[in-house]
């Protein structure tokens, strides 16, 4: 609780948790701590209890908080205007405590009329109901632990496996309504669950306030505050305590590249077009029905900056993932030609949109160096995820869409035809190294028609759930971060829900708890083994041993660590077909087990294999001048190190 001390009650009306440097900040746009002067603050005043509010309304003509402390009267509480040219209304409220309902009704100019929601709330009223709530963040966090250790687990060269949910579908509550469950709730299962998949992080959609449930919180009006939807600011703490504790990362999805038209959110806030641009062609985007922030205006920037820093100083965020950062990097996304507005040097690049961008993550990473920014961008654009200093974006990482597609792509084929779609699957290791690369198989790939991933498998059956577990061992193995979407980790078979609990009825199907415990072990060896993650961007840690059998269509790879001895040895058959006598090139002599066979009957497989392993014989193959005589597994993939016989 803040606390202006030693004013009378008249005074406090007009007193202000603002600083004049506050304000200087706040206008040249490097206010990145808004969330501790903006909004509503509950203060104590000469032995008065009440809150302070203040809020960015500049072209308003007059600002009053209205709420049920009030009975939404707009002539009880007026807010008066700074006479600094800020455009900030700010008031005290004598006892409006923590859980008060408010807005601010906005006078325009024009005479129009408004209630708004509060930019900064840090609570809001369960959706469908649209007013913001006086709130505290006190928490006891009991994390310490990760947050002393969780730079090292953050690093881009530590092992970083993410567990992507949406948290109002992963479970449900029948039996009460088909509810979802809080965040409390969320905190007694999901801790543990991905703890026992041996995931490093989990990534949530969006949970910052959003008035419509079907967007999956991608249509943000809070952006200082969880969903109500789940709970308390609190609850959502305990939910990030609990699976700190567990020693699972947190990342959240964040939205800086657009906002819904709601008449309570940031639309036309005070009358004029404040966050987002006037004109249409920069405004506006027709695709999603929202509006584009004008990365050009101080203030936007200062606002939305706040927000990213906001969840990683108050909620001990680990990672930001942003959405549709390639909607914000080109003036044209979206849009035909006479649609959008060059920018001044005749090009379609948002160059606001890179300075924005470029500046929000210097100051993620200046002052929370052990967390990561991870860019959603789908183009071509260079250096997303290289410093500033050097012309890059910035982010730690970017998820790599290219490879998603044609994997995606690859697989989708029948078998017998994926000889003559061979270099889709291995053209992804030419550019695999130009960026910090995440490989994702989002929510975006098993809604809207696309099925789920085990419908895009082809086959039968067995076949279906064979080509999944090759294609997540491919995966695995492959340079790159991995994403997973809930469900996929055991094979939902109807395409994703977001009114609907995850299949979880499908665990007590041998082929569906076979595929988990198949995710589970993937994720054991490649935590522990180094060679699968140490070397993820650098061309030292991959070498491909044989890329150029289409015909039959095997690839066989081997990655390296730091250490010469962390190698590990990937060999991944694309067809039904078992394959004895083949030969593959290795790096060295000596007995090469097998760390984990795809096709084992543990997870549904045939129990095609090598016995646990194979000694390697001085022929070469390819390059190497030992190799291993192998038995490949139907629709199998194979990893082997180098150590001695079990």
């Amino acid at each position: 609780m803040s606390t202006l001390m030693n004013l009378p009650v008249e005074a406090v009306v007009h007193a202000s948790l603002l600083t004049d440097l506050d304000i200087y900040l706040f206008k040249q746009g490097s206010d990145f701590r808004l969330y501790e002067k903006l909004g509503s603050h509950s203060i104590t005043a000469d032995g008065v209890t009440g809150t302070c509010f203040a809020v960015w309304a500049p072209n308003a003509a007059a600002v009053s908080v209205i709420g049920d402390f009030n009975q939404w009267d707009a002539t009880v509480n007026p807010l008066y205007l700074r006479g600094d040219d800020s455009g900030i209304w700010e008031g005290f409220i004598a006892d409006v405590t923590v859980g008060a309902l408010y807005k601010y009704r906005l006078v325009s100019r024009d005479g129009n009329v408004v209630d708004k929601g509060d930019p900064f709330a840090l609570c809001w009223e369960i959706p469908p109901l649209t007013a913001s709530r006086v709130w505290e963040l006190d928490y006891a966090w009991n994390d310490e632990t990760w947050m002393a250790q969780r730079g090292e687990k953050n690093r881009l060269n530590a092992p970083c496996s993410i567990y992507e949910v949406h948290l109002g579908s992963w479970r449900r509550v029948p039996e009460d309504g088909n509810r979802f469950l809080s965040y409390r709730e969320m905190a007694q299962w999901l801790p543990s669950y991905i703890a026992a998949l041996n995931f490093t992080h989990v990534e949530f959609l969006p949970l910052t306030e959003h008035p419509f449930y079907g967007s999956w919180g991608y249509q943000t009006t809070g952006y200082f505050a969880p969903t109500a939807r789940y709970g308390t600011p609190q609850d959502f703490m305990f939910l990030v305590d609990a699976l700190h504790q567990q020693g699972i990362g947190v990342i959240m999805d964040w939205v800086p590249a657009h906002f819904p038209d709601d008449a309570h959110g940031l639309a036309h806030f005070d009358g004029t077009f404040l966050f987002e641009h006037a004109d249409p062609r920069q405004g506006f985007q027709p695709d999603w029905h929202s509006f584009l922030f004008n990365y050009g205006r101080h203030e936007v920037r200062a606002f939305l900056t706040s927000s990213a820093m906001f969840w990683l100083d108050k909620y001990h965020i680990d990672g930001l993932r942003m959405d549709a950062v390639t909607s914000m990097l080109y003036l044209d996304y979206g849009r035909k030609k006479g649609e959008w507005i060059a920018n001044r040097n005749g090009s379609r690049e948002n160059l606001d949109a890179v300075t924005f961008l470029r500046h929000l993550n210097e100051a993620i990473y200046r002052d929370y160096p052990d967390t990561q920014t991870f860019a959603e961008e789908s183009t071509s654009w260079p250096m997303v995820s290289r410093p500033t200093n050097t012309g890059g974006l910035g982010f730690g990482l970017k998820w790599n869409m290219g490879w998603m597609h044609d994997t995606l792509g690859y697989f989708s084929e029948a078998p017998l035809n994926r000889k003559y779609h061979h270099a889709q699957l291995i053209f992804s290791i030419w550019y695999a190294f130009s960026e910090n690369f995440v490989l994702p198989l989002s929510h975006d790939e098993v809604v809207y028609g696309k099925g789920s991933l085990i419908g895009k498998m082809p086959g039968d059956e067995w076949q279906q759930f064979a080509n999944l577990r090759l294609l997540y061992g491919y995966m695995w193995g492959h340079p790159g971060k991995k994403l997973l979407f809930m469900g996929c980790e055991f094979g939902q078979k109807r395409e994703w829900q977001h009114d609907e609990s995850l299949e979880w009825e499908l665990l007590q199907q041998p082929r569906h708890a076979g595929l988990r415990r198949w995710v589970e072990d993937l994720n054991r060896v490649y935590r522990n083994e180094a060679a699968l993650y140490q070397q993820d961007f650098s061309r030292d840690g991959f070498q491909w041993m044989d890329c150029h059998y289409a015909e039959k269509s095997v690839v066989s790879f081997i990655r390296r660590g730091y250490n010469p001895a962390d190698t590990v040895l990937v060999v991944c058959n694309f067809t039904p077909i078992v394959r004895d006598n083949y030969r593959v090139g290795v790096p060295s002599g000596g007995y090469w087990h097998e760390l984990l066979n795809s096709d084992t009957e543990l997870y549904g497989g045939s129990g095609v294999g090598n016995f646990g392993g194979v000694e390697a014989v001085p022929i070469s193959a390819g390059d190497m001048f030992y190799s291993l005589m192998l038995r490949l597994p139907p629709l199998g993939v194979l990893f082997f190190k180098q150590g001695r016989r079990a």
